[in-house]
């Protein structure tokens, strides 16, 4: 049984994880949603067609799928605090840089995006390799999903800016205005936060030693066992599966605010509002989700089924919630089978995306390198195929092909998913 003490410090590193990760949300947002609200008065602004659209928005995913892999082992070596750090820096001066970019160009904006891209990439296997460090298995699901729904809290806080900020000041001060708060971040991050408690000079002996008597991942990683890596079905089973997650996750955070104004016929200050419902549903049902994960565990489930029942519903609860849109007339059960997708969605938070650490906890930063690489890719190809499948398709074509990726992922996560640490 973990220590209060332990418990007490892992939950202050994950709050303040979760601050970072609101940060990075509010960032994060700009690619995925926001950008996807600006990008209608600027695509009403420079004539772009849908395909153009489509071709902006994965431009993100090109920076942001070279420093998957390389973030993870950066924050394996080094330690997680530099990695996130320049990351935060890095993409806050390619998103206030952006509205310039779009004045001068299609390319230069393309290549500002992709640079802001090459900031985030970094982040995630960063803050896994942090919370590796922080916290425990009895905590690890509630703990990764309170960081998380600090990303979700960061795009409601977006979402429901966003909109007024445009209407009242015009689209670039989106950018400026969030862009600038990496800054604030920074300062606090650097003065405040630890790669991990050998590292933290305020921690007390007894607790230094509670946390590390229960994290399996202690030392700096200093050589990467690929061979080792790349041999193991689990870790292929959570490539795959990361890939078949972010396929559907990815459209529905670039493509929402679309869909409510072509579709649903809102207006702009209503498609971002409206955007806020799914992200306020993932952030609640992340942490309940991550929540009973840990108690299932506490009560003596294998990490295994725990791992399996809770991405099972974060493949076919979303699967099932998308195959209602096509039935669906009311604008009002079309938003709210959006929440419905996204919220159990969320329950991935405690199935693959808690995966890494269990099966190599040493390792977790490169692993979920490796696996988002694939989660970009889904992101890149998934963007940019919408803009032209609607181009020429419809909305039913876009859903389909989520809903069959989210099926398969469900067949390949239960049968060669593991919980159990197979690389030490």
């Amino acid at each position: 049984m973990v220590g209060r003490v332990s418990e007490a410090v892992g939950d202050c590193v994950t709050l303040f994880l979760s601050f970072s990760s609101l940060q990075y949300g509010q960032n994060d947002v700009f690619q995925q949603v926001n950008m996807s609200i600006a990008i209608l008065p600027m695509s009403a602004e420079y004539g772009w067609n849908p395909a153009t659209v489509g071709l902006i928005q994965s431009s993100f995913f090109w920076g942001y799928l070279l420093t998957q892999i390389a973030g993870g082992i950066w924050a394996d070596t080094v330690g997680g605090k530099r990695v996130l750090g320049f990351g935060v820096i890095w993409w806050s001066i390619a998103t206030i840089l952006t509205p310039v970019a779009a004045k001068l160009g299609l390319p230069y904006l393309l290549v500002v995006r992709a640079f802001m891209g090459v900031g985030e990439g970094v982040a995630m296997p960063a803050m896994n390799n942090i919370l590796s460090k922080w916290v425990p298995v009895q905590e690890r699901s509630r703990s990764l999903a309170l960081v998380y729904s600090g990303m979700y809290l960061g795009s409601v806080t977006g979402l429901a800016f966003s909109p007024f900020l445009i209407h009242q000041f015009g689209w670039p001060s989106v950018f400026y205005s969030f862009g600038s708060l990496g800054t604030v971040w920074l300062i606090l991050w650097l003065t405040k936060a630890e790669s991990s408690p050998l590292e933290d000079p305020t921690l007390l002996p007894k607790e230094r030693k509670l946390i590390a008597d229960n994290c399996a991942s202690k030392e700096p990683v200093k050589s990467i066992p690929w061979r080792l890596i790349l041999s193991k079905p689990p870790v292929w089973a959570l490539i795959g599966c990361h890939f078949c997650h972010n396929w559907g996750t990815f459209i529905l955070l670039t493509w929402m605010p679309t869909y409510y104004h072509q579709v649903l016929k809102f207006n702009l200050m209503e498609s971002g509002l409206l955007s806020v419902f799914p992200w306020m549903t993932m952030a609640i049902s992340a942490n309940a989700g991550g929540w009973i994960a840990d108690t299932l565990v506490s009560r003596g489930f294998s990490v295994t089924n725990v791992r399996k029942i809770m991405q099972t519903i974060g493949f076919l609860g979303p699967a099932f919630f998308l195959t209602q849109l096509k039935h669906i007339d009311s604008p009002t059960m079309a938003v709210l089978c959006m929440a419905c997708s996204q919220g159990t969605d969320a329950f991935s938070q405690s199935g693959l995306y808690s995966n890494h650490q269990d099966i190599a906890p040493r390792y977790s930063g490169v692993l979920l390198g490796l696996s988002n690489t694939a989660g970009v890719l889904a992101g890149v190809l998934g963007t940019a195929a919408t803009g032209h499948i609607l181009q020429h398709g419809s909305w039913d074509d876009v859903f389909t092909i989520s809903v069959g990726l989210y099926l398969v992922g469900t067949v390949v996560w239960n049968l060669f998913s593991t919980g159990e640490k197979i690389i030490d």
